[in-house]
């Protein structure tokens, strides 16, 4: 079912609201996507800059290309859709859980706190060798020379998630998805996997099945629309601060 005007999200006292983003929210922003003819990766192979083999064959492409994105997500600004979702959050407090596929830290700037970034973050970094933890990093390396080492001699990679590796939090994205009531999708392909299948997911092992509300909220219906309850068409900085207005 699709809805081109803009109704207030039906939400309960006791509802618990678990919300999935997309490319779609950051692209409101200026950030370039994934897919589509203008896309982040034209001119770049995922294999090349997104792959530990590739990471491992050129690091400096891999820190040029990630570096690059690091230039435009400082320059970019969080707009109406993220300020919505935290607003959100502000009143629904614990009843609320946001999943990201993003890298950027745009949630983080609108006010969102409550929230995981599944495939990891563009300003963390790690260590390739040994376990130390991620640790906030905004430096651009464009050549060879800036490039920075771990105290064990490793090299300090993009903490990102790369194909090919496991996503981040599926523990707790997991248990979020089973005590939620309200799913809320928001620009997202439908393709990407595991996060493709949350909605299935939760529409088939929620205790309370029919309890659970699934919706999607972007310009084009995703490749698992048949999965939602109600689909609302239109840019997500358009539609959520209507959809999800205080009363």
């Amino acid at each position: 079912m699709c809805s081109h005007a803009t109704t207030r999200l039906p939400l309960g006292p006791y509802d618990r609201v678990f919300v999935l983003t997309g490319a779609g929210i950051s692209a409101e922003s200026g950030l370039a996507t994934f897919r589509g003819s203008d896309g982040l990766w034209e001119g770049e192979r995922v294999q090349d800059v997104a792959t530990p083999r590739g990471w491992k064959r050129d690091p400096e492409r891999v820190w040029r290309f990630y570096s690059l994105r690091r230039s435009a997500a400082l320059a970019a600004q969080p707009n109406a859709a993220h300020t919505a979702l935290a607003e959100l959050e502000e009143r629904l407090g614990d009843r609320f859980f946001l999943c990201t596929q993003n890298v950027d830290d745009l949630h983080e700037r609108a006010g969102s706190a409550n929230l995981v970034h599944m495939h990891g973050e563009l300003f963390q970094s790690c260590c390739d060798s040994c376990t130390r933890a991620s640790f906030r990093d905004e430096q651009l390396y464009l050549t060879k020379s800036d490039h920075a080492l771990c105290d064990c001699g490793g090299r300090i990679r993009p903490d990102i998630v790369w194909f090919g590796e496991v996503p981040y939090h599926m523990e707790r994205i997991f248990e979020e998805l089973a005590r939620c009531t309200v799913m809320l999708v928001i620009g997202t392909s439908g393709v990407v996997q595991p996060a493709a299948s949350f909605v299935h997911w939760a529409n088939e092992h929620h205790p309370q099945r029919e309890a659970v509300r699934t919706y999607y909220v972007g310009p084009e219906h995703p490749a698992n629309a048949a999965a939602f309850h109600k689909i609302f068409d239109g840019r997500a900085s358009e539609v959520l601060p209507a959809l999800l207005a205080a009363d």
